[in-house]
């Protein structure tokens, strides 16, 4: 998926979510494996709430195969 593509999936209705995610795909998303991409792709999937909620730590991910890019991306802030 070409980058600008890729940044306009990542802004979301919440301004938390823009802030992490933005900048991480500016800074840190071509450095991830292609099943990394895969699973960054899988969690812009999910609901503003429960992404939030994962990369706050507020909640587990019911993919445990998200975890390291779930921490990649907190990384990044």
């Amino acid at each position: 998926m070409e980058l600008a593509r890729l940044k306009w999936r990542c802004r979301r209705g919440m301004l938390e979510l823009d802030l992490l995610l933005q900048p991480f795909v500016e800074n840190r998303y071509s450095t991830l494996s292609d099943e990394e991409k895969v699973q960054f792709h899988e969690l812009l999937e999910l609901g503003d709430q429960q992404l939030l909620g994962y990369l706050l730590k507020k909640e587990e991910p019911e993919n445990g195969q998200w975890a390291n890019v779930i921490s990649k991306i907190r990384d990044s802030v």
